[in-house]
């Protein structure tokens, strides 16, 4: 069955990443079927609340046809991911058993060193087209992440962005320089262009400072 190919498909990727740690990795990736699909990636430049970090969950039952790519350089801190992706939803059946969910994806990007995250989001989803792109890099002369997203959805759809810096307010909270949401149910076509330049952060002591918006 193909949702098996795919499966055993996605553990070969997960084992051979898992098998030394590099420091330039590129995956490029065409699935095109129908049945039960789960997916994860997660990357990052360097370890804890610092450099560049990117991780995406994708499941969800029907047909799928998505073309993928993902490159981490960590030499130059940099990330890339670009994905076209569409989902139609149905149940399924496979060896007497009944397969049944709609599809979720969750997308969230982080540049630590210029202080700024993208996210997106769909969930519920019975029908979703998308295509995301994003680039983020943190170095001595420039510090960016910069996201294009495009999708049509019937179902629930989130994208946002944040600016925060790693410092706190009078209560406590950690001081947003900006920040956007979008929150749709239904049926919505959506595009959007996000570009967060050049706001220079300091570590963290171990705390979380940017969550995904």
């Amino acid at each position: 069955m193909r949702c098996g190919a795919i499966a055993a498909l996605l553990l070969a990727v997960a084992i051979v990443g898992s098998a030394s740690a590099a420091d330039y990795i590129f995956e490029s990736l065409t699935v095109k079927g129908s049945g039960y699909r789960s997916d994860e990636i997660r990357g990052q430049t360097a370890p804890g609340n610092e450099g560049q970090k990117i991780a995406e969950t994708s499941s969800g039952t029907g047909s799928s046809n998505d073309r993928f790519q993902l490159e981490i350089d960590r030499t130059w801190n940099s990330i890339n991911y670009s994905r076209e992706a569409e989902f139609e939803y149905f149940p399924t059946v496979f060896d007497n058993k009944t397969y049944d969910q709609k599809w979720k994806d969750i997308l969230c990007a982080k540049n630590y060193d210029a202080g700024a995250q993208v996210s997106e989001a769909y969930t519920q989803a019975e029908h979703l087209q998308r295509t995301t792109d994003i680039s983020e890099m943190g170095n001595a002369s420039g510090n960016y992440l910069i996201a294009h997203v495009n999708s049509n959805v019937i179902g629930n759809a989130h994208v946002g962005w944040s600016s925060n810096q790693n410092a706190t307010d009078s209560f406590g909270r950690f001081i947003h320089i900006g920040k956007s949401t979008e929150d749709l149910t239904g049926v919505f076509t959506i595009e959007k262009y996000i570009e967060l330049l050049q706001n220079s952060s300091d570590p963290s002591d171990g705390i979380d400072w940017m969550p995904c918006a």
